[in-house]
């Protein structure tokens, strides 16, 4: 079960904190009874150029400036080329930046790449508790438990992402005991905790999880919209499609550009055309997100806006269109 990338890089969909929807460009597109319409499928060859443009951007990420796009990066390397560009997760352990290091030792971890438990035993003392707390997850995952009862200490941390990063951990760990940990945890007066709590515990198996989750996707706040449907497709359960297809409409570009990616994982391009609709965007994060969608719908005539969106000015939208591209080679084996 893969872990979400809004998950593990905290802003990757460009929230402050999960919060207000102030800043989100509510007149790309307004209510609708029904989403854009989804043109026919075309059937068209994978484009080798733009798979070798996708690895090229995303060495280009690896060593971007600034450390969201190098996160962002190492998740695709996690997701998309473990194989390939496995060391590169290793070299980024000991990144300068906590949410490089933290996406790369979360890495690790999913990937239980023992060779790099030396590395991670010295970031279970990291100066950083978010990465203490990957560093416990990766070594539980690779089957040292030593650091696995420190993760109850973290979920009574003072620091919200602290314990919203607990939270996270322990839904990935995959154990059914720890929703003795999550269940007081669900009282956290900080939503981006809250929210991280339900998330866990629908992946745990939880259908109070899943419940709390569905009723953030009809929130007023649209960036609590946008993470609670994130959260609810993680497990990749089709019968919630239904929750997620409902925002396919909203007048949040966002909102929709999100949901149409989650629709995507759930096996549905009912989305193609909020994509499409995205990637035409004026705003970089509309554009990134349109990328993400349709990588996750996984349509190879994707490949056409793509093309254009893999030489973005914007670095995220770049390493956003790559993965996209990526994306598209998995879906067609």
């Amino acid at each position: 079960m893969k872990p979400s990338i809004c998950a593990i890089v905290l802003s990757f969909i460009f929230l402050t904190g999960c919060g207000g929807g102030d800043n989100l460009g509510r007149k790309e597109m307004r209510p609708a009874k029904f989403p854009p319409k989804v043109p026919a499928k075309k059937d068209v060859p994978l484009n080798l150029r733009l798979q070798e443009l996708a690895r090229m951007e995303v060495d280009s990420a690896l060593a971007s400036d600034q450390p969201i796009v190098r996160a962002h990066a190492i998740e695709v390397v996690q997701h998309e080329m473990p194989t390939e560009k496995g060391t590169e997760i290793w070299s980024k352990l000991k990144d300068p930046d906590t949410v490089v290091r933290f996406a790369a030792v979360m890495a690790a971890g999913e990937l239980k790449l023992q060779d790099t438990r030396p590395e991670l035993l010295e970031l279970a003392d990291d100066q950083q508790p978010t990465v203490r707390i990957a560093a416990a997850y990766a070594l539980h995952r690779l089957g040292d438990y030593r650091y696995s009862k420190d993760l109850e200490k973290y979920s009574q941390d003072l620091d919200p992402q602290v314990r919203g990063n607990t939270a996270l951990v322990l839904g990935l760990l995959g154990e059914p005991s720890a929703l003795n940990v999550l269940k007081p945890m669900q009282r956290d007066e900080n939503m981006a905790v809250s929210l991280a709590v339900a998330e866990a515990m629908w992946r745990l198996g939880s259908e109070e999880g899943r419940d709390r989750l569905i009723g953030m996707t009809v929130n007023q706040n649209p960036g609590y919209q946008m993470v609670a449907m994130l959260a609810l497709g993680a497990p990749r359960d089709v019968r919630i499609r239904a929750h997620i297809r409902a925002n396919l409409t909203s007048d949040y570009l966002e909102v929709a550009l999100v949901a149409a990616r989650v629709m995507g994982q759930l096996g549905s391009d009912e989305g193609y055309g909020v994509a499409m609709n995205g990637a035409k965007g004026s705003d970089p994060r509309q554009r990134a997100l349109a990328a993400l969608a349709f990588g996750a719908i996984g349509r190879a005539d994707a490949q056409e806006y793509l093309q254009k969106m893999i030489k973005d000015t914007d670095p995220e939208v770049r390493i956003s269109a790559a993965q996209a591209v990526l994306q598209l080679k998995q879906a067609e084996r």
